[in-house]
């Protein structure tokens, strides 16, 4: 075979290959290779809000004393850390008979709402959690409807719900595992709540009953140690909360942080200790081992790059004049690039910064995995409508994030997609090419023997041996030699 379409062929060939390599590559599967003993448990990460897996996720559990944590939230929005908070009859006896009173205190202890938080939360105490809803609201009534306000403004499903602020039983005290990840990444988002709940031990200057104070140490066992060997120990946790009630079963809420990632663990209705802890480590080594989180500002080009114009929300603005909020992620499984999570244009909420003109919202197969504002640099520039060539730059246009008529806009196809085809549009071109320089090469050696040919009749007849020519052609056909 010639050479020339030798190396066509093969060229055609690694073409093919490269475009069946890449057509067929699939982004990871969204991973699942965990398990816990407990009823119900979720992982999130708390930088993007993804829940990265659930166990009966929306199912109403009791909470227990993890409900700590949405009380000092609340607290520590409303009172200073050095506020005197003052026990009251109330505070001391609205707690069950058996939930027992540890330290002794008393009516008229006093104490700072700094020391009632961390007896609130490193070692449960029920009283300081009455006595720090009574100082903050005025009274423990008034209290829980401050709860169950934020628990809404958080987000939290209807299924959540607090009749009151330690945790004890209550007839519709009951949250979701997905909604304590919430409540959750919302108290560990306070940098008072972190530290108070990241504290090994603590030192209470005085009560009445001890004049010269008691110190008392984190209950936490992921958080906290004496044998750093501990099978429960583990380093990148960093503040949680425990509870445990008949009813409710052993419930546990885990801060961890590890490679400048956070993420969040609940377990509700958890079997006895020490499995309970184990299945909140879990949940946390699941998620460190199996995802990652990538930069929306510093991964994300659409909307914010360009000449062309891009309508949203009734407004024109140029697209060198947006920018992406920084700080959001988006969190994806290990192996994932950016351009496998699709991308859709969200109505603005109500609390949206004033220069936001939309939300970016990202999805990988059916998980929401992060959110970014798309800001404004600039005011919106007018585009006559009705002029064909404005027209063409708007938000209708190709590139632009094509409006459904919903309030939603579609980002056009990932990049993998685009590569894909362009690949195949590359093969099919160049085996079109190929074939074609092929069919011409053989045309043109044709065309040069039969000149060949002619050329030696002419000199052969110029030379009366024209003949003989033809006789030894005819003896070549005969034995099948290539002419």
């Amino acid at each position: 075979m010639n050479p020339k379409i030798s190396y066509l062929l093969c060229c055609c060939f690694i073409a093919c290959q490269l475009f069946s390599l890449t057509a067929h590559a699939e982004p990871p599967a969204w991973p699942s290779n965990v398990g816990i003993g407990a009823e119900a448990g979720v992982v999130m990460d708390a930088d993007s809000g993804t829940l990265l897996f659930e166990k009966n996720g929306t199912g109403a559990y009791p909470p227990a004393s993890i409900t700590k944590l949405m009380t000092a939230l609340i607290v520590l929005e409303h009172c200073s850390l050095n506020d005197t908070v003052t026990y009251s009859e109330t505070a001391m006896n609205s707690v069950e008979a058996d939930s027992g009173n540890k330290f002794s205190l008393q009516a008229g202890d006093q104490m700072s709402v700094e020391d009632c938080l961390h007896a609130m939360l490193l070692v449960s105490v029920n009283q300081s959690a009455n006595a720090l809803a009574e100082h903050t609201a005025g009274s423990i009534p008034a209290f829980v409807e401050m709860m169950n306000e934020k628990a809404a403004e958080l987000g939290c499903s209807d299924k959540t719900h607090f009749d009151n602020p330690s945790g004890l039983n209550g007839e519709t005290q009951q949250v979701t595992a997905c909604d304590m990840a919430l409540i959750a990444q919302a108290a560990f988002a306070n940098e008072d709540l972190l530290r108070i709940s990241s504290s090994l031990s603590y030192r209470i200057p005085s009560t009445i009953y001890y004049p010269d104070g008691f110190s008392f140490r984190q209950e936490h066992k992921l958080v906290v140690t004496d044998d750093p060997n501990n099978q429960l120990y583990y380093p990148p946790a960093m503040a949680g909360k425990t509870g445990y009630l008949r009813k409710a079963g052993n419930t546990l809420v885990t801060y961890a942080q590890k490679d400048g990632k956070r993420l969040i663990s609940v377990v509700l209705k958890g079997s006895p200790s020490p499995q309970y802890f184990l299945d909140g480590k879990g949940l946390l080594e699941f998620g460190f081992q199996s995802f990652q989180n990538l930069s929306i500002s510093q991964q994300e080009s659409r909307y914010v790059t360009g000449n062309e114009s891009i309508e949203l929300n009734g407004n024109t603005y140029l697209a060198a004049d947006l920018m992406v909020e920084p700080g959001p992620v988006v969190t994806l499984p290990a192996g994932a690039s950016f351009g496998d999570a699709a991308l859709a244009l969200e109505p603005l909420p109500e609390n949206a910064p004033a220069n936001a003109v939309a939300v970016l919202s990202y999805t990988y197969q059916g998980h929401p995995v992060g959110k970014a504002f798309l800001l404004s640099k600039g005011t919106p520039v007018s585009i006559d409508p009705s002029s064909p060539e404005d027209a063409s730059k708007t938000g209708s246009g190709q590139g632009a994030g094509l409006s459904d008529g919903n309030g939603q806009a579609e980002a056009g196809f990932p990049l993998p997609a685009l590569i894909a085809v362009a690949l195949a549009i590359f093969a099919v071109a160049f085996m079109a090419m190929s074939i074609t320089w092929i069919a011409y090469s053989r045309r043109k050696e044709a065309r040069d023997l039969a000149r060949r040919r002619e050329m030696r009749r002419r000199r052969l007849r110029a030379s009366g041996e024209e003949a003989e020519f033809e006789r030894l052609m005819e003896l070549r056909r005969k034995r099948g030699d290539p002419p």
